[in-house]
């Protein structure tokens, strides 16, 4: 009795980690745009002969009225044919084998994109700004693990060039599927070395971080600039005045004169904030080579259709040569001798991981979908005209709870790939905006609100350019009830100078 209950629990055990790695399969794939998809679908199926090819088939198209499951629904349906493919699979293979299954091989998921040949990856003339991290670190010298784990820490990161994933969970990736087992002390190491490149802030883990890399990096170093140490006490002691613009505060805190203030303010106002921009490329890859991962059909009508853009993926299957060998072995299981039980495992292993890695794209799918129809019905207006202003405002929760996916797992959709629209082919990043909420408890999207000011800024006299009070009672005039102090911040995230310096 207490040996089928130390069994059960085994077993349990080991659903519960195939669940959690196919979970964390599922969301590293979504992650990825058509083209590193293809070049991981191309490695799993080097790494694993039971994956094949099949027939091609249309694909589907969506409109923005089609009635579909639910995610949490779809959900449901793959993980309870995962819990009873695993349980009948751990069952009938492992259950003869008994203690000796610790001698036997264990079949370890293939490395993706960011292996060893990763930095040979290059489109079209330009290279990315990843392809040009790739190309410093082959000049490092590094140990074999610390440079694959560096190329997998900058394959990690967003298109500013910052690292928005969390150190546990990169450790948790390469455990799971490149079998490196590193603590975060160890990765954070390997990161300080990957900050050390060109440019400055790169790898950094907060705009925080990112601005001190780069003040300590300043060419000349103090002997250059001499206002450095006031620089980097700035951002490392008053960050949080710093990002409200609370000059005064510093100043004070910092006990030095208006002119050296205005300096201060100067040098600081030269950082990146977004280093892998800096480096020639817009989201990580030159303009030229963006493959959409959505095809959006806007008709006369206003009916707006997509298609996923399938690109050089290949439809998988699993090979019906290894699915056959494996029931032969499970048919005659109990006649087998110790070499047959171990390419019974081997089999075995090698069928469930293609089974799991073709779910987790049609899972992918399926994601991918439902996300882009709910950016579609939330931001229908502008698909039917084209029009920036009419973008509502929309954050990655609205589309979550429209779509009833995590945040995490939208986030990760919408990061790094693009729609081809009538309008032009657009990051899915463009279609959301922060919301600004008058008293009268109307809301507004920011970016109408900033279409609106470079209007008024564009058709101002440049002779007598307009303050910011100035632009905020035009915009008031225009319906956007807009204060001062917002109107100075849109007016520098639109890279705009103020009124003495746009006088002409």
């Amino acid at each position: 009795m207490a040996q089928n209950q130390i069994q059960e629990q085994k077993q349990e055990q080991r659903l519960q980690q195939a669940i959690s790695q196919q979970q964390l399969l599922k969301a590293q794939l979504v992650e990825l745009p058509i083209q590193q998809l293809a070049e991981r679908i191309e490695t799993e199926m080097h790494d694993n002969p039971a994956i094949e090819t099949s027939a091609d088939e249309e694909l589907p198209m969506y409109g923005d009225g089609d009635t579909q499951e639910t995610a949490d629904q779809a959900d449901s349906y793959e993980e309870q044919r995962e819990r009873e493919e695993r349980s009948d699979a751990l069952d009938a293979a492992l259950e003869n084998i008994g203690r000796d299954d610790e001698d036997l091989p264990v079949y370890q998921r293939g490395a993706s994109a960011a292996g060893d040949d990763a930095h040979e990856m290059v489109y079209g003339e330009n290279m990315s700004f990843y392809d040009q991290l790739l190309q410093q670190v082959g000049e490092m010298e590094l140990k074999d693990d610390e440079r694959y784990v560096m190329e997998y820490i900058i394959r990690s990161l967003d298109d500013d060039g910052l690292l928005r994933i969390s150190l546990d969970a990169i450790c948790d990736e390469l455990a799971v599927y490149h079998n490196i087992d590193i603590s975060t002390t160890q990765l954070e190491g390997v990161l300080r070395k990957l900050q050390t490149l060109d440019p400055p802030g790169i790898g950094a883990r907060s705009l925080q971080e990112c601005l001190l890399l780069q003040i300590d990096r300043l060419d000349g170093g103090l002997a250059a600039n001499p206002r450095q140490p006031l620089m980097r006490r700035v951002i490392a002691e008053h960050f949080d005045e710093f990002t409200k613009k609370h000059w005064d505060k510093i100043q004070q805190a910092l006990d030095i004169g208006d002119t050296q203030m205005e300096m201060v303010m100067r040098d600081l106002r030269r950082l990146n904030p977004k280093p892998g921009a800096s480096m020639g490329e817009t989201v990580g890859r030159s303009m030229q080579q963006i493959t959409p991962d959505f095809i959006v059909d806007t008709q006369d009508d206003g009916t707006v259709t997509f298609t996923l853009n399938n690109g050089e993926v290949p439809r998988l299957q699993v090979s019906q040569s290894f699915a056959d060998l494996l029931k032969e072995y499970q048919t005659n299981k109990e006649g087998l001798s110790r070499q047959m039980k171990e390419a019974l495992l081997y089999t075995r292993q090698k069928v469930e991981a293609a089974q799991s890695f073709i779910d987790a794209i049609q899972a992918r799918q399926r994601t991918l979908t439902i996300t882009m129809k709910a950016i579609i019905q939330l931001q229908h207006r502008f698909f039917e005209e084209g029009d920036e202003s009419l973008l509502r405002p929309m954050i990655l929760k609205d589309v979550a709870e429209k779509t009833g996916l995590d945040l995490s797992t939208i986030s990760r959709v919408t990061n790094s790939k693009y729609a081809q629209t009538r309008w032009g082919t657009l990051p899915l990043k463009f279609f959301f905006s922060d919301g600004y909420v008058t008293e009268s408890g109307e809301e507004l999207s920011t970016r109408e609100i900033k279409a609106a000011l470079r209007d008024i800024i564009d058709g101002e006299d440049k002779r007598k350019p307009m303050s910011d009070d100035a632009l905020s009672a035009a915009l008031k005039a225009k319906g956007y009830p807009i204060a001062r102090r917002t109107v100075a911040k849109y007016r520098e995230q639109l890279g705009v100078p103020v009124a003495r310096l746009r006088k002409s």
